[in-house]
């Protein structure tokens, strides 16, 4: 038999029942620079010399740690590169499977051979983000699927690009590589993962629009492609391009 609910003590599912800070909206300022630093991040790939803070880069590591993840299960672990031995057999192995990919891409292998697709040997920091092993472990919203820790580890990853912006610092994702032969190098346990290798450090410049649409490689798609209503491949009634951007 069920009890009565004693409103005296809030339920879980009461919102009574946590701590909570205010769902106050920023000001116009704080939003705007919210906005800037989605829109203006790049996928960078040329780097300028210098260095980040230790004292950034924890800034930005924490900036990832807070990021969401599935069941809480926080799935992200970061390695450090710092000497230039391993960056090289990195590059190598990035190179390897360039060569490789350009293979696979058949009639765009010449364009895909002259884009510049790693910094590894140019940025300041090289970072490696990896799934832990023992992920099997966490259940919660990942019994039917299972690939919720590769998305919150890319949470993470989005987390430390957006506040690598703010820093006035540049960031590259890496996946082109074999995952157990890195894996292999770091000498990273069975079950663990090398999700990304990422590069960081200052730039010179963004590019203004992202480097591979410049390069003619690809365009963004119009967000009303994207968008449907109740159903699959039902057109959105509002067309999102004729809102003002913030």
């Amino acid at each position: 038999m069920s009890q009565a609910h004693d409103p005296s003590h809030p339920a879980p599912h009461d919102l009574q029942h946590y701590q909570t800070v205010a769902a106050t909206p920023f000001s116009d300022e704080e939003r705007a620079a919210v906005y800037r630093a989605i829109h203006e991040r790049r996928d960078m790939r040329h780097f300028a010399p210098g260095t980040v803070g230790d004292d950034v880069l924890l800034r930005l590591l924490r900036a990832a740690h807070h990021a969401p993840s599935v069941g809480f299960m926080q799935p992200w672990r970061f390695i450090r590169i710092r000497s230039r031995g391993m960056r090289e057999g990195i590059h190598a192995l990035v190179e390897q499977e360039r060569v490789l990919t350009a293979q696979a891409l058949g009639v765009r292998q010449d364009d895909f051979m002259q884009l510049k697709v790693q910094g590894v040997l140019d940025a300041a920091e090289v970072l490696i983000v990896a799934l832990p092993p023992g992920r099997e472990a966490h259940v919660f919203g990942r019994r039917t699927m299972p690939e919720m820790d590769v998305a919150s580890a890319a949470c993470a990853i989005q987390n430390l690009w957006l506040a690598a912006r703010a820093e006035g610092l540049g960031m590259g994702w890496v996946s082109i590589y074999d995952p157990v032969a890195l894996a292999q190098l770091l000498q990273m346990p069975e079950g663990s993962y090398p999700l990304a290798v990422l590069c960081l450090g200052p730039v010179q410049a963004y590019y203004a629009e992202p480097m591979l649409q410049q390069e003619k490689w690809a365009t963004r798609a119009p967000l009303q492609e994207m968008l449907f209503d109740e159903r699959w491949g039902q057109p959105a009634a509002a067309n999102p391009e004729a809102a003002p951007r913030p």
